[in-house]
């Protein structure tokens, strides 16, 4: 009888080892995924920051190249205050989000953003032999935080636009109020995506632009995918991709109707 006591006291008291080891794992694990979340975060601003630098930097260096051309200058320092406004707002944005703030949400149209996207890109898509179609009505609006929004719409284009460098192709965006959803296809006529690939897309840190025969200047930390989804969920809204290689993508991007 003894003996069993002394089992079960000494079970007890591993139990409750096992117990305190196990609350203080769990404590660090939060403290370590705080810290992933600030790495995250600085990844996916250094990502939508760059998406909007690198083509002000081109516009700008054209406008030096021709010191004499004022209509030019002018143009490029538009965009250059566009582009910071643009960029505060999207910082702004994506900090609120890893805090975990609400956003204010509004109805807006979504013509009206992806025209803004191509503004901000301060690029000619047809220098690179890509043609792009829009088929979005006017009056078709979407509901959430705007420039979110615009991010995602960005990183499917520019990831669009660099599968089809440097041979071209057709960048196809469109969107439609189906069964009382709004529904947005990016599609392109690239490369397409492995297989292998497709399945993981959008998990953290997986690129397809990490080939070294791409096209694509910047290889790409694989967060714009992961950004993507999150903000999408975070609308209430679902993110999907088809693809074969050598046919070409299409991510479908579904979010709830404005009421």
């Amino acid at each position: 009888m003894t003996n069993i006591i002394e089992k079960r006291l000494s079970l007890h008291k591993n139990l409750q080892d096992q117990q305190q080891l196990n609350t203080a794992l769990k404590s660090q694990i939060a403290r370590l995924q705080t810290l992933a979340n600030v790495g995250t975060a600085t990844y996916m601003v250094a990502h939508e920051i760059n998406n909007l630098l690198t083509p002000l930097g081109s516009f700008a260096a054209l406008a030096l190249k021709h010191p004499d051309d004022r209509a030019l200058i002018e143009k490029a320092l538009k965009k250059a205050v566009r582009n910071c406004e643009h960029a505060s707002k999207i910082m702004e944005s994506m900090l609120a989000m890893a805090d975990g703030e609400t956003q204010n949400k509004k109805n807006v149209s979504l013509l009206a953003l992806v025209q803004e996207v191509f503004a901000c890109l301060c690029r000619d898509f047809a220098k690179d032999g890509i043609t792009v179609n829009i088929d979005i009505a006017e009056d078709l609006t979407v509901r959430g935080v705007p420039v979110q929004i615009q991010q995602v719409l960005m990183n499917l284009i520019l990831n669009a636009r660099d599968a089809m460098l440097p041979h071209g192709g057709v960048l196809t965006i469109k969107a439609a109020d189906i069964d009382g959803t709004v529904q947005i296809e990016v599609a392109d006529t690239g490369c397409g995506i492995e297989a292998a690939d497709l399945k993981k897309i959008f998990e953290p840190f997986v690129t397809t632009k990490l080939d070294k025969n791409s096209a694509s200047k910047n290889s790409g930390a694989g967060l714009g995918l992961v950004f993507c989804k999150r903000i999408v969920d975070e609308h209430g809204g679902c993110i999907s991709v088809e693809s074969k290689p050598t046919e070409g993508t299409t991510f479908k991007v579904t979010l709830p109707k404005p009421s």
